[in-house]
Formats: structure tokens, sequence, C-alpha cells
């Protein structure tokens, strides 16, 4: 299987103080059990990461620490991540996106669809993505 991590997952898992960093942490090792699984990240994902972490006062990271985490991250070897391209343009945008708040889901999970994955996420609200156990 093959997740696309959404931006809030992504910080989760790459900031140890996040309060979900366990959380993904768990699901992650479960998924260690399977015989093959994939986690991607797109430009959108791997850009929300630096810019969350750079710009919320919690995190205290300028743009190159941010970048520098991700790039260790991803390269750490626990888990298998892949970088895919994102040539999805707003005619990719799913019906149920209703709100500007939604615009994001709507093409990560599109995009995610499109590679033959599901987005894994946080969050509930999302239309037939993945909602990362508690």
């Amino acid at each position: 299987m093959k997740y696309l991590l959404d931006v809030n997952a992504l910080v989760a898992l790459g900031f140890l103080e996040h309060e979900f960093h366990d959380r993904v942490g768990r699901w992650l090792m479960s998924l260690r059990k399977e015989s093959s699984y994939e986690i991607l990240t797109c430009p959108i994902t791997e850009l929300g990461f630096v810019r969350v972490l750079s710009q919320a006062p919690q995190y205290g990271l300028t743009v190159a620490q941010s970048k520098t985490l991700l790039t260790k991250l991803k390269k750490q070897g626990m888990v298998p991540f892949r970088f895919i391209a994102d040539d999805h343009d707003i005619a990719h945008l799913p019906a149920w996106v209703k709100t500007g708040r939604q615009t994001t889901d709507g093409h990560l999970a599109e995009l995610a669809r499109a590679h033959d994955s599901v987005l894994a996420t946080l969050d509930e609200r999302i239309p037939l993505a993945f909602v990362i156990p508690g």
C-alpha cells in the first residue's frame, strides 16, 4: 500500500515534540508488518512542512533547519519515502470541495489516487482519506 502524507501528518512525524508524533510513529511501525508499503511526499506536502515549521512560533525553526530536518527524515531508512511529481491542475479538484479550506485536501486526495495511493491524514473530515489511527 502507498500513502501520501498530508502536511499535518508529515509535520507530526518529523517534529518529535508534536502532539501527534507518537500516533504517526506507531502507525508507521505497524506498517512494517506489511510486505510492502511506501510513504509518499509531493511538492505541496514538502513545502507545507517547511512553511509550518518555519512560521509557527511553537516550532522555532528556520527555513534552512526545516529543510534539513525533512531531508534527514526522508533519508533515515526506517520508513520507505518516495517523492511524487504533481502534475494536477485545477481540473482535478474533486466535486466535494466546496470551501477554500478544502482545496489542498481535495488536491492531495486526488493526487494520491492518481498515484495508486491514499491520502494519510489526522483529519477525519477528508472524504476517502485514510485517518491515521489514534
